[in-house]
């Protein structure tokens, strides 16, 4: 098949392209890996290192990608990106990543006349692009336009099926992980590498510390706790908002914003892993792809009884929190530290993942 993949270059605060980050770049890479010509469109909204060009290896199919600045004549983008495709002549459009790409499939799968796929790695509707005026019809619009949808969890399934009346079908799809990256961890050596405590209790996250992902309760949950335990450590890997600062203390280890691989060094170093999330808009439909990646480096967790986690975590209550309960996570966390119970989950990567999805894509074309 020719695959036209339209996405936006940054995804979780890394390069797409570059960092060959996640689900945006795992499922064209995947994709290109089962034999498959693919092409892909990015859009930077901010500042890059480069744009232009890019062949990745991926054999016995084949993978481009292309960028461009969206400051660079963003009116006429659709028009040039329409005159692209028709030189490439895609068999399929898949696009997602934020509610412009969204509409703009829409847009390209009624020009093009070929079957199109919509993305949603959470639910757009919590993301700031929501507030401004038609956006979020637009969303919708592309949605329905959509031969088969990939939502990040079940319940951003249902929301799709019963509140946007999507007319294609549509799959839970979860963001999983690279198994090559995570995987059980000596603990002692990932607490070398980064630089932690060898001997001490460890508990933390990785991913973006912002009060927007219910972080705010694993902070409220450390002043607890380092009173109640004196030997713990808290450790946070990620970007953060500068009007919100996490905790400080020769007891906090801020490892600011780390590689891929390092994330996996955070959670092999850690005793219990917390997974942080609101109750909210954005909270109840998305799926933290840190579960998986916890879950893979075998550490207990604990998680934010919230959409998707509380359907993950049903066979294992221990592992779940009320959401932005502080007192509750404490409680969770040391019951983890006490007696560590670690969830028995299966994780598929990335490979499998996408191999079950390329039927379904082989299906519309042919049909």
């Amino acid at each position: 098949m020719r695959i036209a993949y339209l996405c936006k270059r940054r995804y979780m605060d890394k390069d797409v392209i570059l960092d060959r980050y996640a689900r945006v770049y795992e499922i064209p890479a995947k994709l290109a890996a089962l034999g498959h010509q693919v092409e892909a469109w990015c859009l930077s909204y901010r500042k890059e290192s480069a744009e232009g060009t890019w062949t990745h290896d991926s054999e016995p199919g084949s993978l481009t990608w292309h960028s461009e600045p969206a400051s660079h004549r963003l009116p006429t983008y659709p028009w040039r990106l329409l005159r692209a495709l028709r030189r490439f002549k895609p068999d399929i459009i898949i696009a997602g990543t934020d509610i412009p790409h969204v509409a703009l499939g829409g847009w390209l799968k009624a020009k093009l006349r070929v079957p199109l796929v919509i993305d949603l790695y959470d639910n757009f509707e919590g993301f700031g692009q929501a507030r401004i005026p038609g956006f979020v019809s637009l969303l919708r619009w592309g949605t329905r336009k959509a031969d088969l949808v990939l939502a990040t969890s079940e319940p951003l399934r249902e929301l799709v099926i019963d509140d946007y009346r999507a007319k294609g079908k549509v799959i839970a799809m979860p963001s999983t992980i690279d198994q090559a990256v995570f995987h059980p961890r000596n603990r002692v050596a990932c607490r070398q590498t980064l630089g932690l405590p060898e001997s001490a209790r460890l508990i933390g996250t990785a991913g973006g510390l912002t009060r927007m992902k219910g972080v705010a309760a694993l902070y409220a949950a450390w002043a607890i706790l380092e009173r109640r335990i004196p030997d713990l450590h808290l450790v946070l890997a990620g970007p953060h908002e500068e009007s919100f600062p996490p905790p400080s203390g020769n007891r906090v280890h801020v490892l600011g914003s780390i590689s891929h691989e390092r994330v996996a060094s955070v959670f092999g170093a850690l005793d219990v892993g917390a997974i942080c999330i609101l109750d909210t808009e954005f909270g109840r439909y998305c799926f933290p792809q840190k579960a998986y990646e916890m879950l893979a480096c075998d550490i207990p967790v604990v998680a934010a009884d919230v959409g998707a986690m509380h359907h993950l975590f049903a066979d294992t209550p221990q592992c779940l929190y009320r959401a932005d309960d502080a007192s509750d996570l404490a409680d969770k966390i040391e019951a983890q530290l006490r007696n560590p119970h670690k969830a028995d989950i299966p994780v598929r990567d990335w490979s499998e993942v996408v191999a079950a999805i390329e039927p379904e894509l082989r299906r519309l074309v042919n049909a």
